[in-house]
This record gives C-alpha cells, sequence and structure tokens, in this order.
C-alpha cells in the first residue's frame, strides 16, 4: 500500500482532543501533525484562535500546506517539536498556548509506504528517516556503525534481548554484501533470532530500536516535553499519546516529576511539598477501548496521559 492509498487513523481521538480543549477561542500546538486528524478536530472545537502543526515528514508537511488554504487559522511548520519556542510567536503571535498535543510514534501511512522503509512487512530501500532530506538513512549507518553500537542501539531503544548475537550477524553479512533494503535486514535479524515471541515478527525489535534512534526521537521527546511544559499558559494542557514502553516511560516520569517534584531522600528537611510545583496531571493514563483496538489494531498500546500548568 502507498501513502496514497493509506489511511491514518488517529488513536484515541475524540478523548485527546475532548482533554487538550478547554478555550474555544484558545491557541494549540500539534507537535505531530501526519495527515491532520487531531489538527481538524481540534480546528472544530474552536470559535476563534489559532493552530501551529509541526512534522518532520515532507509528505505529512503536504497535507498540511493544504489545510493551511482551507483554514486560515492553521499553520504549519518543518520541524521537530523540540524546537516549538522558536516558532511559537512568528506562528501565533504568542510565546504560551492553551494546548499542546503530542501523538508519537511512526504513522500508518509511514509504515504502510514500503518506499520508506521503516516496514519489516513491505520490502524497500533501508531508509527510516522521518524527513528523507535530512540526516543519514538507517542503510547507511548500518553500513559503517560499529558492531557494538549496533547492538546497542537494538537493546537501549528496542529492548531486544538478542541484540549482540542480530549485530554480529549484520556485521558478517555486510562484509560480503551492502545492507540496502528492509527484506534483507528482516531476514538477517529472524535467521539470528533464536526466540521468536508468539504473533510478533522477529525484527520488530530490531527495527524499532534503528528507528527510534536514526531519528533521535526519544532524545525530540525529552526536549519537546521540556519545551512544552515551558510554553503553556496557566490551565493549558500537554496531552501525549505514547505506542511503547520507553516514550511512555519518559512522559510518565516527566509529568510525574513537573508535578510532584523530583524524589527526595526522606532525611531531607526540605521535601516535596515545600516545593513551588506548577502542574497537575488530569485523570489517569487512559488506553484505548476494546471496540477502537478492534477497528484498528495498531492501538493496542497507545497510552494516553494529560498534565496542566496550574500557575506559573
Amino acid at each position: 500500500m502507498t501513502d496514497s492509498t493509506s489511511e491514518h487513523i488517529s488513536v484515541m481521538l475524540n478523548e485527546s482532543v475532548d482533554m487538550l480543549v478547554t478555550d474555544e477561542a484558545g491557541y494549540y500546538v500539534d507537535g505531530t501533525f501526519g495527515r491532520g486528524g487531531h489538527t481538524r478536530l481540534v480546528l472544530s472545537r474552536l470559535s476563534q484562535g489559532k493552530m501551529l502543526g509541526f512534522d518532520k515528514d515532507p509528505v505529512a508537511i503536504s497535507y498540511g500546506k493544504a489545510l493551511e488554504e482551507e483554514d486560515e487559522r492553521f499553520t504549519i511548520v518543518q520541524d521537530s517539536f523540540a524546537n516549538m519556542a522558536d516558532h511559537l510567536p512568528d506562528a501565533l503571535g504568542v510565546e504560551k498556548v492553551d494546548g499542546i498535543m503530542m501523538d508519537l510514534g511512526v504513522s500508518s501511512p509511514q509504515l504502510d509506504d514500503a518506499s520508506r522503509g521503516f516496514s519489516f512487512m513491505n520490502d524497500g530501500p533501508l531508509d527510516m528517516r522521518m524527513n528523507p532530506d535530512a540526516g543519514v538513512s538507517a542503510a547507511q549507518w548500518i553500513a559503517s556503525a560499529p558492531e557494538k553500537e549496533i547492538a546497542d542501539v537494538m537493546y537501549q531503544y528496542g529492548e531486544e534481548r538478542f541484540s549482540r548475537r542480530i549485530a554480529k550477524a549484520i556485521v558478517k553479512y555486510r562484509s560480503d554484501t551492502p545492507i540496502t533494503t528492509t527484506k534483507q535486514l528482516a531476514k538477517i535479524v529472524a535467521e539470528a533470532h533464536p526466540a521468536w515471541e508468539k504473533g510478533k515478527n522477529p525484527a520488530t525489535r530490531a527495527f524499532q530500536g534503528i528507528r527510534i534512534y536514526i531519528n533521535n526521537e526519544l532524545g525530540d521527546l525529552e526536549e519537546g516535553l521540556v519545551a512544552a511544559a515551558n510554553a503553556l499558559k496557566v490551565g493549558g494542557r500537554l496531552v501525549v499519546i505514547s505506542f511503547h514502553s520507553l516514550e511512555d516511560r519518559i512522559v510518565k516520569q516527566f509529568m510525574k516529576k513537573m508535578c510532584k517534584g523530583p524524589d527526595l531522600p526522606r532525611h531531607l528537611p526540605i521535601q516535596n511539598t515545600h516545593l513551588n510545583i506548577h502542574f497537575k496531571t488530569v485523570g489517569k493514563a487512559l488506553k484505548p477501548s476494546k471496540n477502537e483496538v478492534d477497528d484498528n489494531v495498531r492501538s493496542r498500546s497507545a497510552v494516553l496521559r494529560v498534565m496542566e500548568r496550574v500557575s506559573e
């Protein structure tokens, strides 16, 4: 399936926008525009206000430009949401906003478009970059990265237990033949993997780890969470949907720190109750409904978390 026919289904769409929009005349940010599902619903809820979208993917940007033409309240920027502070004054005319949405991970069109190189299910060039015009492709990295680095990436970002074994197989294979396609890499991983998980392709964790590394996804997320917290006005909310444990752990720990303060040893005279806390969590972490998972299996691992600024 190509990008022109693949459809991205926004996970927990109504739940996330319900949590996000607290002021119908407010200013909002969609940190991961994708195909604009969240953005369009937010705009439908606004009586006035404006919205700014971010994405690295040039195809997503083309969809954003089309929406700009439809709705003058919306602006799209090709950049990481980690850099939102650089764009808010020019795009929205403000430095503080009423809500920020982050729907993390890879979209269905990106996964289903073989030419993007994200998927082990469809053969294509081994690329994996969110922005194919910037940075190093997965193929370029795999061609020259030391064996230990490849193993560390798959272990740290893909939680692949057999990363050393797989990395050794990759280095051995590339000594004779360049690894340039997703099918090649998936086959190498599968043959080197000694314990296939039931119902999961053996290349899943390796591909996840490499993709996260190539796109600096966790680094962007950590920086983006700080940028988002700084950009929220009082009453403004940060809504984040994550799709794997590494992302969710970062989001959960960040929100806990911002809403409760750092964990301090009990014997210290200063406790968290004496710290100036400027945020609170809103509700509990949400998971998609059974009906949503039945309709969209890719939503099964999603977790939605919300944080609100309560004071300056």
